[in-house]
């Protein structure tokens, strides 16, 4: 999947080191609740995870071929008929544009060919993230899903993007 700035791709095992150079920003992970994923440890099991569900990618911007982040699809908390895309983190450098919007634009239309509806799992403290979520168009849900992040409990609200209805 390609955009005007960035594109995206399927990851593989020797994106690690690339993916790490840029994850390994502590500031990217500050608000999140998993704050400690900046670390080589927490980063390797995140990437273990995300080559595991067959859904992760790899965000490159489109001018150098720099890796700056990445994303994933993942079906384990989706219902019939939804995907989830999230995991997402950028270079902070790629912080405030277009960059985010674009990335889940490209992973949103690719999605919607199979889909009926996207879910966001975010943080429920994580302000920065659901501003951006909201900013796409997610709609606040009342659902919630509970897990354990970096020793500690973790609340994350669930946004949805419908498929947009045809026009005419």
């Amino acid at each position: 999947m390609a955009g005007e700035l960035i594109a995206l791709r399927p990851a593989a095992p020797d994106d690690f080191d690339a993916l790490f150079a840029v994850a390994s920003d502590p500031l990217i992970w500050e608000v999140h609740p998993a704050h400690d994923r900046w670390q080589e440890p927490v980063f390797r099991k995140f990437f273990a995870d995300g080559l595991a569900s067959g859904g992760m990618l790899v965000a490159t911007d489109r001018a150098t071929g720099e890796v700056i982040g990445s994303s994933r699809y993942d079906l384990e908390r989706a219902e019939p008929g939804e995907v989830e895309i999230g995991w997402s983190f950028l270079a902070r450098r790629y912080w405030g544009g277009r960059y985010n919007g674009e990335m889940k634009a490209l992973m949103l239309d690719h999605a919607f060919q199979s889909v009926d509806r996207v879910i966001l799992l975010v943080g429920d403290t994580n302000i920065r993230s659901r501003k951006a979520v909201e900013k796409i168009g997610g709609r606040l849900t009342s659902r919630l899903h509970h897990a354990h992040m970096a020793g500690r409990p973790a609340t994350h609200v669930v946004y949805a993007i419908d498929r947009p209805r045809p026009t005419g």
